[in-house]
């Protein structure tokens, strides 16, 4: 265990460059999110890059409170910024696809995603949300602190269940 929380240390602190096959380790426990296509980096031997909640908590952490049209009142969302994600992975395409335990899936621009939003979110008000409530990953944008988040588009982007992230030329 120690061997694998210093690894993770050690891939937080090279977020800033692309990971190479070696930098990932394999996830150890159920795997909530994979990503594929044009990336760098790879945990899995078809070039995917798979991670569990463990992996996904080690990363550095964004928090935002937003209203949502989904939920009542505001809530506390907390989670990996998307870019800090794709940056680890190495990323290098055009599109990102996401995809749903359902197979819904919506289509973002890299060139869209900003630096601290959307996040990868696996907390609501501190705690992990099921399946049921959306969980366990729900693609988040904190729509009350810019009116350009409050669109169609951003709201057909914000996909819940998320499981997948394919990276298309």
């Amino acid at each position: 265990m120690y061997h694998r929380l210093l690894h993770i240390a050690i891939l937080i602190c090279g977020l800033a460059t692309a990971a190479s096959a070696a930098d990932i380790a394999p996830a150890e426990g159920p795997v909530l999110l994979t990503v594929s296509g044009a990336i760098s980096a790879a945990n899995t031997s078809d070039g995917a890059v798979e991670f569990d909640r463990a992996m996904l908590d080690a990363l550095p952490q964004q928090t935002f409170t937003t209203g949502t049209i989904w939920t009542d009142g505001t809530n506390s969302f907390s989670g990996v910024a998307l870019s800090d994600l794709l940056k680890l992975v190495g990323a290098h395409g055009k599109t990102l696809r996401l995809v749903a335990l359902n197979d819904y899936a919506v289509e973002i621009p890299l060139a869209a995603i900003d630096p601290k939003a959307p996040i990868v979110a696996l907390r609501i008000d501190g705690s992990e949300m099921s399946v049921r409530d959306k969980g366990p990953l729900w693609l988040m944008y904190p729509f009350d602190s810019n009116p350009s988040y409050r669109t169609e588009v951003t709201y057909s982007q914000s996909i819940w269940q998320l499981t997948k992230i394919e990276v298309e030329n």
